[in-house]
């Protein structure tokens, strides 16, 4: 009889610890405080989510969810940052659409679908373009007519290059055989600014801040890049109806490095998923254009393998140079 070999474990008993090793994890979680990543600069959508989020969920949680400004590289330092870090449930992040779009236009050292565990989709809306009060276009059609007339004429302003702006305006380009000239910009604040003075002729920058300048005239809102119309701006029609076809969600969802015992995920999901239904929250978040979701974590998965796939498309397309 064979002595019998130390230091290995079978398979099955390996399974086995694992899963244990997981729930004790989730038992004692969790024991110090939370980091929760905003991956841009203070005052815009994933930070103002962060913060809606955080307060609650140290309340529920017992131990300080902190929210940790990490901007740069258009959101992909930030998520570098996670998923690398310790699959304990300690360091999380808050991504917006532009998490898919930067993944695609850039290099990154983990798989952005498959490299990362999910936890849960927050909410959905749309971009909304907008064009200067001076370009004679009333409709997505006019512009698409007026764009053709003068071709390469036209500019169109975003937050940066291979940010979802830019990536929605050229898939837009393509499908409307338009010729419309890309000029980036270090963020929202500024590309509007140059909108709003017809430094650029067309912009698609999110909802709230975009508003107050159509109601004082300086810009017209022509379409929402979501499939249907945003319930806070009812009489403005999808981009679809004119481009049938053209599709660009904007969502925001939290995701942590790969690893993270399931019953922790399931904790987070569960809990957001709950405050996402508080009326003040709800409020809050539709305030900013973004319809609640909450589904499983595989709904947010789904929702970044899909924009991935659809940026990483659309820069071949366009022959749009990745960055490394």
């Amino acid at each position: 009889m064979k002595p019998a070999r130390l230091g290995l474990v079978p398979l099955g008993m390996a399974i086995v610890l694992s899963v244990a090793s997981g729930r004790i994890a989730a038992q004692t979680y969790p024991t110090k405080p939370i980091r929760l990543v905003a991956p841009f600069p203070p005052g815009g959508g994933t930070d103002l989510l962060s913060r809606i989020l955080a307060m609650p969920m140290s309340d529920t949680l017992g131990q300080p969810v902190i929210v940790d400004n990490r901007p740069g590289a258009g959101g992909a330092t930030g998520a570098e940052i996670v998923a690398r870090s310790e699959p304990d449930g300690h360091t999380l992040i808050l991504v917006s659409g532009s998490y898919a779009a930067t993944s695609a236009y850039r290099t990154t050292s983990f798989d952005p679908v498959n490299g990362i565990q999910s936890v849960i989709l927050l909410g959905t809306t749309g971009l909304l373009m907008t064009v200067h009060a001076s370009v004679p276009a009333n409709s997505v059609k006019e512009l698409i007519a007026h764009a053709r007339a003068n071709p390469g004429k036209l500019n169109y302003g975003s937050v940066g290059i291979g940010s979802v702006n830019h990536l929605s305006h050229e898939l837009f380009r393509l499908m409307a055989k338009i010729e419309i000239v890309h000029v980036p910009y270090k963020g929202a604040g500024p590309g509007l600014t140059a909108l709003t003075g017809g430094e650029v002729q067309i912009g698609s920058f999110s909802l709230v801040p975009s508003m107050p300048h159509v109601r004082a005239g300086r810009l017209k809102a022509l379409g929402i890049t979501s499939a249907k119309r945003s319930p806070i701006l009812p009489e403005v029609a999808p981009i679809a109806d004119a481009v049938p076809g053209y599709v660009v969600n904007h969502w925001y969802g939290i995701w942590g490095p790969k690893g993270i015992p399931a019953p922790i995920v399931m904790r987070w999901n569960k809990e957001v998923a709950r405050l996402l239904h508080v009326d003040e929250i709800k409020k809050q978040m539709r305030g900013e254009g973004l319809e609640p979701a909450g589904g499983p974590p595989d709904e947010l998965r789904a929702q970044i393998k899909d924009a991935v796939e659809q940026w990483r498309k659309t820069i071949v397309e366009a022959r749009i140079p990745r960055t490394e």
